[in-house]
């Protein structure tokens, strides 16, 4: 069997599905592969800054790996930024709902939630609200978001700080993203001390 012969999904028969099911197992056991191009088109992405999107990322992760964070801590900040190419407006949702499967709930709150923590630094240039964050002070996760947003992601511009390539985060990223996905005792696991 090439395809289903199916044209809606109620009419598809159990070998049908069994057969879609090995071939969706194989495409999500290549997500890693994909996650790896998708980093590597950001090095074209969003002008104007002294480093490419990439680079941006690579000095996230890089900042993140030189201050101890642990490594999901480290894989997130890599892919941090992944959903600008498609979602400019809300990359960060985009970008949280990428590592939600895999990393414990912390680090899925810490990137979604830091396009708008990252505002503290530069909205009042728009006209805009610096303190917007402030609305989940007392969030358990607050903290740790200050700190991903302050050490890692805004400070991550600096063509001249020693930024590790791709190729040295790969493996962390296929260790990260080649997990069972929703595993309970990832998603569970409680806030580490920061």
């Amino acid at each position: 069997m090439n395809t289903v012969t199916f044209t809606e999904m109620r009419l598809g028969t159990q070998q049908e599905y069994l057969f879609l099911h090995k071939l969706e197992a194989d495409y999500i056991r290549a997500l890693p592969d994909r996650l790896l191009q998708a980093l590597e088109r950001l090095d074209g992405s969003l002008q104007g800054y002294r480093v490419s999107r990439l680079g941006h990322s690579l000095q996230t992760a890089t900042r993140a790996e030189d201050d101890g964070a642990d490594l999901e801590t480290i894989v997130a900040a890599l892919v941090h930024d992944l959903g600008d190419e498609l979602s400019p407006e809300n990359h960060s949702q985009l970008a949280a709902a990428i590592v939600r499967p895999y990393v414990r709930a912390e680090i899925t709150w810490i990137i979604e939630m830091h396009g708008l923590f990252q505002m503290q630094y530069y909205a009042q240039h728009y006209g805009k609200a610096t303190d917007g964050h402030l609305a989940y002070k007392d969030h358990p996760w607050f903290d740790a978001c200050q700190r991903f947003c302050e050490r890692y992601d805004q400070s991550a511009f600096d063509p001249a700080y020693p930024t590790r390539p791709l190729a040295h985060f790969e493996p962390m990223l296929r260790e990260v993203f080649s997990r069972a996905p929703f595993d309970p005792a990832v998603l569970q696991e409680p806030q580490r001390p920061g």
